[in-house]
């Protein structure tokens, strides 16, 4: 039934201490065993990004453990960004989620 539901789409960026902690690795993991596209990556400014897509209730507990972050870190702030441009549709994520090395819309 959840292969009908509409995916979404999230551009989040995550600000604390989250840089030198794991937290890529962290965020790949945990969007992997969810199933979920995307990217993460680390921003010259020390926070973290992540583009990603899902249904909405697997997106909810994404953003849920990503607020928490791995032992280490320590999370101060996750919002919402405004969207990749040009526009990417959910669909066209990477699968499987990974960590990207440098910004994808510089």
């Amino acid at each position: 039934m959840e292969e009908a539901l509409p995916r979404q789409m999230r551009r989040l960026l995550i600000e604390g201490r989250v840089q030198g902690v794991g937290f890529r690795w962290f965020a790949r993991e945990r969007a992997r065993r969810r199933g979920l596209r995307g990217w993460v990556l680390n921003r010259p400014d020390g926070s973290v990004e992540v583009s990603v897509s899902g249904h909405e209730t697997v997106l909810a507990g994404f953003v849920a453990e990503l607020a928490q972050g791995p032992p280490g870190a320590q999370v101060h702030a996750v919002s919402e960004l405004l969207p990749l441009e040009p526009a990417v549709s959910p669909d066209e994520l990477p699968y499987p989620f990974h960590i990207q090395r440098q910004p994808a819309h510089e």
